[in-house]
């Protein structure tokens, strides 16, 4: 046992809080000025120095926890309920964050590299922001402080033994130092790639919000109401873009790992990061108006801080356990509700205090809107953005509002809707009708101010176009002979305007030689979102339709017999203008590219060694050669599957994941997708043999041959070519003394031939027969007597079901503008930053002077908005 270690990691966690205490008591004394900048030099320099040391603690906490994980230390409890012996380095650093404390621990980290730049390039507002934000992780780091105070536990260690954790075990009762060879391994749907940069970018984002949270209660304490609306708003524009980048990394995830057919579920853990990223996007609306047109602060306050609320709010949804019955991806309550409340609480009234009590010196515009106005529509977009976000928060929260009444002890039978996709997802299409139509109305506008003429022009085109792409999108459905409903028609014209609108109001900036809107990026690259969600979700369509007219079994349901396709091995069946063949099963194989047909593997004692049975080759190199030993992932077993059109001939081969998984409902499978520019082929395994199960096999059958005779086998047949010494190549161990002869069998098949090698081995006069299955044909062999005076051999011959999978396919058109979309977003988002970086902050036009062409390059950007 490595005590040293866990005892380091813990020391780092408590010197973090306490650092983070005196930092906060130090900045708040700094900031007791009444002027912004006059801080107290002596109280800055302490503040200072304690953040520092807190970062350091941090870093130390991070260093020890990926050690416990790295180097397999399971007498620590993190390390031994999230890691395994045979992980990947990539995926022993998702198992750094799948626990709540390794989450903590990174949220913390992010703050403490974002709070290095405040004090490096915001020195004015360093005082008061780094006040708020040192209080921040003093809650933060309580989450993870493992202590007991008073009877009561504060936070839940990382560094906890296994011992302490799992007390009730009779093996630590035996032996106090008990350490387990090996853990429970990560999650099985955690180990993708996306599963190392997602968390990251998504705790970011939500670090990110905590800026301008910061920098709006530094406003309202130091009664500097307008003046930190510009500081906050560039780190706004990041928390926007990565915080959005996160969510839809989290989409992809969910399309490229689980198998329900699409990217987005309506989890409340996925509510609870869209709802406060739709709050960030509309506050950031909001400070954009009040930094370029003076209008909307009390807007941007409000907003600014309902965004960091929610956020915390969001953590204590999923991590209280209070949606454990409702979402299937929610953290365990470790016992720190308690806590969430407070944390959640603490800042929620101190942050609408102070609102509450600047109030009415907060500055209020005096300019009325009307029609006209692109900065009615930015209100209006905000608005929309801030009624959807509440419509996704009302009911997911009803977990919550259940258990507050039960807490009361007031019963009620208030229940999440039986269909929550079609619940939210009505509300959300006009979410996104109205969003697309403001995004492009408010950016034509917003570059066309004043000037009514020029206006209605600019609107006309994206408007007439926008409909006769509409009325050719029905003509195309229908001529396929498919409907669409009138709630799709609109959103299909507001995703065509919001695109058109946009996408012409960076053609006129171009050419007038004004520098790229951000906004106009940022909002074409929503509006292709948009259409992508529509195509992709309103129109993907099952391809794998059962036509044989077969039912493939009664404990099936009825969709798995209606909606999938039963795929022999090595036998060809036709799918919606393909001809599918299922060719056998593959295993991932470290080291070698692509995967490694199960068959030229011969597994070992150990489930993640096997010897080669052929050389293993891969493009023309070979990685190991016969009877070489090799680590393989057991885990996962890929199907192969090869498509070809039945038009064109094209082939492409499909390596659908699954695995039997009894903590997990049974089959876990994962997609494999075949992408096109104009849609994905999706496919994914639904039922296979199950291999916890043992084969039965037929009774075996004998047969007695000579080199060269023929035998058959049902529908194959095969010829004994010879009898050799056997190889290490079936995992003998052979020993001196031992005799071990192998027949070579080529068994011919419909597509291709196989070698078998049925071993016969005398050891200390003891027989024993090894067969050797050849998994393609269902076919098993073994040499069970040798004669060799009469050179006579004698095989037992048996057969077992022949191997099937049954697969699901479905077409997903136009997918890809999702993606693209949101990418085109985040650039946008980039591209507005870098714009507010300049030096140069362009300024407001006179409406006599926009018909100067010399002078349009300094025309007010705006963001977003």
């Amino acid at each position: 046992m490595n005590l040293l270690i866990g005892n380091i990691g813990h020391l780092s966690v408590i010197v973090a809080f306490a650092a983070a205490l005196v930092a906060a008591y130090s900045y708040f004394q700094a900031s007791r000025g009444r002027a912004l900048g006059d801080t107290d030099a002596s109280w800055l320099r302490i503040a200072r120095g304690a953040f520092f040391v807190h970062g350091a603690a941090v870093l130390s906490v991070v260093v020890c926890l990926f050690n416990i994980i790295h180097a397999h230390r399971y007498e620590y409890y993190y390390a031994w309920s999230h890691s395994s012996n045979h992980l990947p380095v990539q995926y022993m650093i998702s198992c750094f964050w799948e626990g709540q404390e390794g989450s903590f621990l990174l949220w913390i980290f992010w703050h403490v590299v974002l709070g290095g730049f405040i004090i490096r390039y915001n020195r004015k507002w360093e005082a008061p922001v780094m006040a708020v934000f040192s209080g921040v992780q003093l809650f933060l780091v309580s989450m993870i402080l493992g202590v007991v105070l008073g009877g009561v536990k504060v936070g839940s260690s990382p560094f906890i033994l296994l011992r302490d954790f799992l007390t009730d075990l009779p093996v630590f009762k035996m032996n106090p130092d008990f350490v387990p060879k090996d853990g429970t391994g990560l999650n099985a749907l955690l180990q993708n790639y996306w599963m190392v940069i997602h968390p990251p970018t998504l705790f970011l984002g939500f670090a990110l919000t905590l800026v301008p949270f910061a920098f709006a209660i530094a406003g309202l304490w130091k009664k500097e109401l307008t003046a930190w609306v510009k500081p906050a708003l560039p780190w706004t524009l990041i928390g926007g873009g990565v915080l959005g980048v996160g969510v839809v990394m989290g989409a992809y995830w969910a399309y490229e790992t689980l198998n329900f057919g699409g990217y987005w579920n309506w989890d409340p853990v996925e509510n609870a990061v869209y709802i406060p990223w739709l709050v960030l996007v509309a506050s950031l609306h909001g400070m954009v108006l009040w930094q370029k047109r003076r209008l909307g602060l009390r807007t941007s306050f409000a907003l600014v801080v309902a965004t960091f609320i929610l956020i915390l709010y969001a953590t204590f949804l999923t991590r209280s356990g209070v949606l454990g019955n409702a979402s299937v991806h929610s953290f365990t309550d470790l016992g720190l509700s308690g806590q969430l409340l407070i944390y959640l609480g603490a800042f929620t009234v101190l942050a609408v205090a102070l609102l509450v009590w600047r109030w009415k010196e907060i500055p209020v515009s005096e300019k009325e809107l009307n029609a006209y106005n692109p900065e009615l529509w930015v209100f209006v977009g905000a608005t929309v953005l801030c009624l959807g976000a509440f419509q996704v928060l009302f009911t997911t929260s009803i977990p919550v509002y259940n258990a507050l009444m039960g807490l009361i002890g007031i019963k009620t039978n208030v229940a999440l809707p039986a269909d929550q996709i079609a619940h939210y997802s009505k509300l959300q299409l006009w979410m996104g009708v109205f969003v697309a139509l403001l995004s492009g109305l408010a950016q034509i506008m917003w570059w066309q101010r004043n000037d009514k003429t020029t206006l209605v022009n600019s609107l006309t085109a994206p408007t007439l176009l926008s409909l006769l792409g509409t009325a050719l999108v029905v003509l195309l459905v229908r001529y396929n002979g498919l409907t669409i409903s009138p709630a799709y028609v609109v959103l299909v014209l507001a995703g065509l305007f919001g695109v058109l609108a946009n996408f012409g109001t960076i053609f006129t900036l171009l050419r007038r030689g004004v520098r790229l809107s951000g906004g106009a990026v940022a909002h074409l690259g929503i509006a292709l979102m948009l259409l992508g969600i529509l195509a992709s979700s309103g129109y993907s369509k099952i391809i794998s339709r059962n036509v044989s007219g077969l039912l493939y079994s009664r404990e099936f349901t009825e969709e798995l017999n209606r909606d999938n396709v039963l795929l022999w091995r090595n036998e060809t069946a036709p799918m919606h203008g393909y001809e599918l063949t299922y060719t056998g099963q593959y295993f991932d194989v470290p080291g070698v590219p692509g995967y490694v047909d199960k068959q030229f593997l011969f597994r070992t004692d150990d489930d993640y060694r096997a010897i080669a049975r052929a050389p293993i080759a891969s493009e023309g190199k070979t990685y190991y050669k016969t009877g070489d030993t090799l680590d393989i992932l057991p885990e996962n077993t890929y199907y192969r599957i090869t498509y070809k059109d039945q038009k064109s001939g094209e082939q492409f081969v499909l390596y659908p994941r699954a695995q039997v998984n009894e903590e997990m409902g049974g089959l876990l499978a994962s997609p494999a997708i075949k992408k096109f520019w104009g849609h994905d082929i999706y496919s994914h395994i639904s039922s296979v043999l199950d291999p916890r199960k043992e084969k039965t096999w037929s009774e075996a059958k004998e047969h007695i041959l000579s080199v060269g005779d023929t035998i058959f086998l049902n529908d194959y047949f095969a010829v004994f070519r010879a009898i050799e010494p056997a190889h290490e190549t079936a995992g003998l161990n052979l020993q001196k003394g031992d005799l071990a002869m192998q027949a070579d069998m080529i068994v011919s098949g419909e597509k291709r031939q196989y070698h078998a090698h049925p071993v016969f081995v005398v050891r200390n006069r003891m027989v024993g027969r090894v067969p050797d299955e050849v998994e393609d044909l269902g076919v098993r062999l073994s040499l069970n007597a040798i004669d060799p005076t009469a050179g006579k051999f004698t095989f037992a011959v048996s057969t077992t079901q022949k191997d099937y999978v049954i697969l699901k396919a479905m077409e997903k058109p136009f997918i890809n503008l999702l993606w693209s979309g949101t990418l085109l977003m985040a650039l946008g988002f980039g591209l507005s930053l870098r714009q507010r970086g300049r030096k140069d902050a362009p300024v407001e036009l006179l409406p006599e002077a926009q018909s100067q062409p010399s002078n349009r390059n300094t025309r007010p950007q705006p963001a977003v908005g």
